[in-house]
C-alpha cells in the first residue's frame, strides 16, 4: 500500500479561496501538469448496492476505503484506477493505468478479465465487485487549482465548480450532460507527510474555519 499521508480539508468561501490562493502563489512551486495553475478531474465512483462507502462516509467510520477512475483534462491517454484508503486522519491511495476499453468495461460491469490482469489492485476490485456486488455509481467533474511545497511533501488544492453526473456511467464522453451541486462548495485540501511546515500552517489558516469531513462522492450522491 502507498505511503499514508494527513489530510486536512475545509469548505471555505470564495473571498478565502482568493487568500488561500495569493498566499500559495507567493511560496509554491508550479504543479508540472497543470494548464494555467489549474486542470480538470473527472472521476467515476464505484459504490455497493447498499451505499457502503457512502454510509461510512457520512457516518464518519475511521477505517474505510473507496475506488473511482479519474482522469485529467479530458486525456483519455492518462486513466486511473484509484483507491483511497482512509484512517482518521491519514489517507493513502494505490493506483493502476487503464485503456479505455478497460475503463469503460469496468464501468459497464463487463469484469470477468480482471481476474488475471497482471495488475494487484485491478485484481483486488475485482474481488470486490464479485463478492460486494461493487458498482459505478455516479461521475463526479471539478476545476483543482494545486499548489506544491517540497519539505514535507506538502500538496495543497483548492477544488470547485464541483458538478455531478446523476447517475450516468458514460464517463469516457466529454459530452455526458453534469450539474453543478447545491451551493457551490470551494475546498481547500491539505496533504503531507511526517510534517506540515510553519509557513504552510500559516499560509491556509484562516479564522473561524474547522478541518470537516467534505466528500465530493457524497454531495454528488445527494442527487439520488
Amino acid at each position: 500500500m502507498s505511503v499514508l499521508r494527513h489530510e486536512w480539508k475545509h469548505e471555505i468561501n470564495y473571498l478565502d479561496m482568493l487568500v488561500i490562493r495569493a498566499r500559495m502563489r507567493a511560496i509554491s512551486m508550479p504543479d508540472p501538469h497543470a494548464v494555467d495553475g489549474k486542470y480538470l478531474i473527472r472521476s467515476l465512483y464505484f459504490d455497493t448496492p447498499s451505499d457502503k462507502a457512502l454510509r461510512e462516509k457520512i457516518d464518519g467510520v475511521d477505517k474505510r476505503k473507496k475506488y473511482r477512475i479519474r482522469f485529467y483534462n479530458n486525456d483519455l491517454s492518462f486513466i486511473r484506477l484509484e483507491r483511497k484508503s482512509k484512517w482518521n486522519n491519514l489517507g493513502a491511495k494505490d493506483m493502476a493505468a487503464l485503456t479505455p476499453e478497460m475503463a469503460q468495461a469496468i464501468a459497464d460491469g463487463s469484469i470477468d478479465w480482471m481476474a488475471d490482469d497482471p495488475s494487484e489492485l485491478i485484481r483486488e476490485l475485482f474481488v470486490d465487485m464479485r463478492t460486494t456486488g461493487l458498482r459505478a455509481k455516479t461521475i463526479v467533474d471539478y476545476t483543482r487549482e494545486p499548489f506544491i511545497f517540497p519539505a514535507g511533501n506538502v500538496r495543497v488544492t483548492l477544488d470547485y465548480d464541483i458538478r455531478t453526473g446523476l447517475g450516468s456511467k458514460d464517463f469516457l464522453n466529454p459530452e455526458t450532460p453534469m450539474v453543478p451541486i447545491v451551493d457551490n462548495p470551494i475546498i481547500l485540501e491539505v496533504k503531507w507527510d511526517e510534517f506540515l511546515p510553519e509557513i504552510i500552517r500559516d499560509a491556509v489558516h484562516l479564522e473561524n474555519r474547522r478541518a470537516a469531513a467534505f466528500s465530493k462522492y457524497a454531495a454528488c450522491r445527494m442527487y439520488d
